[in-house]
């Protein structure tokens, strides 16, 4: 009985397998455990001051959005990765904690958009500041040129 043909692997597919054969899970992992470190200190930094895990990330979307005009609630739920309900009753919490305003969009009655307060920015400010601090003492030489961009001061 005759035998299929076997098909050639292009040059191609061979860089790919041997692509993946070489990849660095030691540095992979050690970089996973840095990131979850880093998260474990930013959310027990948040929690010191007052705030959750969510609430802080969220003050970080707000003031940290780059898209002309404040942001909305659903810029936030995308930041968050949440659903925008969610995101309407993180944000109900957080008016209530006096951490961010809302106000009517102008231009869509609909739409809600969000601002810091100053207890929000003051809160934001402190968790940031140890963030930054945090990082520039754990950091790898690649991070450590980027956060030499980075002001120390906390300024916008």
């Amino acid at each position: 009985m005759p035998q299929p043909k076997q098909r050639r692997a292009s040059a191609g597919a061979t860089k790919r397998k041997a692509a993946a054969a070489t990849v660095d899970y030691r540095a992979l992992a050690q970089f996973r455990y840095e990131l979850r470190r880093f998260l474990a200190f930013s959310e027990e930094g948040a929690r010191k001051v007052g705030m959750t895990p969510r609430q802080h990330q969220a003050l970080l979307g707000i003031k940290g959005f780059v898209d002309p005009g404040p942001p909305t609630v659903g810029d936030i739920a995308r930041f968050l990765l949440i659903r925008h309900h969610s995101a309407v009753e993180l944000m109900n919490r957080m008016a209530k904690l006096g951490l961010v305003s809302r106000l009517a969009d102008p231009d869509d009655a609909r739409r809600v958009q969000l601002r810091l307060t100053a207890k929000g920015e003051q809160k934001l400010q402190a968790v940031s500041k140890k963030n930054i601090e945090e990082l520039r003492r754990v950091a790898s030489p690649a991070l450590r040129r980027l956060l030499k961009s980075s002001p120390t001061s906390g300024e916008d």
